[in-house]
């Protein structure tokens, strides 16, 4: 089962790419630039123990046509709805997981939504109703992904318009020892990914003596 990572030489994309190859399943990192990917794909699967999947690099139209099911989305918001304009011939018959946050532009403390409301909406307008968007991993800490040996330490809330896409994607990002919670329908991205800048905050905030901190579902201890 491979998984295409359009965006995979960013830090989020990356992290996610090790984290998913050491769990066992096959990554195609995804990129404007071929051979930009194919260098990071080695660099990648380097730091990795013999056991893990391979990490191939290759073009985005490459990495779609790879993957058996799952594309994964990891480009800044400034290229979101370009690339998903130009993959949307590709995407028939895959499922669309959506971790773009909209930060304002200059102020990653800030969200700036799109008139959808949310990036996934906006992916979802996009794509139209035939392909499923589901919005998820929107909170984890780049670094954290990247440092393999720290647990990921949050939860992953995971929308869309779709129980059973929901369904398959909440299963897919459980391989990497997180829990993953069903948050509802794409309009609930509006609130998950708002979250992100508060996260940014606080995490850069010289008060708080703690950073890479991401959001858990806390259950009653009574």
């Amino acid at each position: 089962m491979t998984i295409a990572i359009l965006g995979g030489t960013g830090p989020q994309g990356s992290g996610l790419a090790l984290r998913f190859a050491r769990a066992g399943i096959p990554i195609a990192i995804g990129s404007r630039d071929g051979e930009r990917a194919a260098t990071a794909a080695a660099d990648l699967h380097a730091r990795l123990p013999d056991s893990a999947a391979a990490i191939s690099g290759m073009t985005n139209e490459e990495a779609v046509a790879a993957a058996e099911e799952f594309v994964i989305l990891s480009v800044p918001y400034s290229g979101h709805d370009a690339t998903l304009a130009a993959m949307k011939p590709l995407l028939g018959g895959k499922i669309l997981i959506d971790i773009v946050v909209p930060l304002a532009e200059g102020d990653p403390k800030k969200v700036d939504m799109p008139p959808e409301g949310s990036a996934t909406e906006a992916a979802q307008a996009i794509l139209g109703p035939d392909i499923p968007v589901i919005g998820a991993l929107h909170n984890v800490s780049a670094i954290t992904l990247n440092a393999l040996e720290w647990d990921i330490n949050c939860d992953i809330l995971v929308c869309g318009n779709g129980l059973e896409p929901r369904r398959k994607v909440m299963a897919l990002v459980e391989k990497l020892g997180v829990t993953a919670y069903n948050a509802g329908d794409a309009q609930s991205a509006r609130c998950i990914e708002a979250l992100t800048p508060i996260l940014i905050r606080i995490n850069i905030s010289k008060q708080v003596p703690f950073s890479h901190a991401g959001v858990r579902i806390w259950p009653p201890e009574h």
